[in-house]
């Protein structure tokens, strides 16, 4: 598999022991636990701070009986198409506009089966201070995936520095914006490349987790978009038609307890929010 930047495997303790006594306990919130040595569960994430989350996620599965390898990716067009093609059993790094999308154009098979967090996407500038220091003709970044563009410029329409066709749904581009007073230029980047380019923007579109890889933080956010009702939590997804299998329940359960939630808080500083 391409651009595969590395494997984190982690092992139950006495692996042969719990195969045999696997039965004989429930896991986490009462769940059957899954026999160690029934599967290795191969679950897809996005390098950097969720790497940290996803170490405590497999000690809370490895106590219940579950193991987990994380297989790592660098960005986000990779680990819905290693799901679908059978390489992992797992992924999360995703909001459903985003797998919506994705579904649409490649045709996956693929559900969500539990939330994990939200990082509310914001407007950063290392330049202004506020909305309103904006000048005419600035240039702003956001993210060229179709459901974070959509996203990107919703934030700027809340702010009123555009205005976007009426009935535009959430993957609006820029050929519906239908009011721009300030005359911003707006510049599509991929979302990963889009924080490490504010040196040579005024202010840009940056979804949480790509801001703090920047060296961004609170202060350098000016808008942010509600988090109240947000449609874009992320979650956990598997394949089509293994939502029911036992694993999937046990590993929503190594993720969604305490003792991965004070990980995620310390991880993210306040700046991703748990969504279970």
């Amino acid at each position: 598999m391409k651009n595969i930047l590395g494997n984190t495997i982690s092992f139950t303790r006495r692996a042969g022991v719990a195969a045999l006594l696997a039965a004989a306990f429930t896991g986490v919130a009462g769940i059957p636990a899954v026999q160690a040595a029934d599967k290795t569960i191969k679950v897809g994430i996005i390098s950097g701070e969720d790497e940290d989350v996803w170490r405590e996620v497999t000690k809370q599965a490895e106590k219940n009986g579950l193991k987990i390898e994380t297989v790592i990716f660098n960005d986000y067009t990779q680990p819905n198409e290693a799901l679908e093609r059978g390489e992992i059993d797992a992924n999360a790094f995703q909001h459903k506009p985003y797998l919506d999308n994705q579904i649409k154009q490649h045709g996956y098979k693929i559900v969500a089966v539990g939330y994990t967090g939200v990082w509310p996407i914001g407007l950063y500038s290392k330049t202004y201070k506020t909305v309103a220091d904006l000048k005419e003709g600035a240039q702003i970044g956001v993210p060229n995936d179709p459901s974070n563009e959509g996203r990107a410029l919703r934030v700027l329409q809340n702010e009123g520095l555009i205005k976007l066709k009426d009935g535009t749904g959430i993957l609006a581009t820029l050929a519906d914006v239908v009011e721009n007073p300030k005359k911003l230029k707006i510049k599509e980047l991929d979302a990963g490349i889009v924080g490490r380019s504010i040196d040579d923007l005024d202010a840009a579109v940056i979804n949480t987790d790509w801001a703090l890889k920047a060296g961004l933080g609170p202060d350098n956010r000016i808008a942010q978009e509600p988090t109240a009702d947000n449609p874009y939590r992320n979650f956990i997804a598997v394949k089509e038609g293994n939502q029911s299998q036992p694993w999937v329940k046990q590993l929503v359960a190594s993720y969604q307890n305490d003792a991965v939630k004070a990980v995620f808080e310390k991880v993210y500083r306040g700046t991703g929010l748990s969504a279970y």
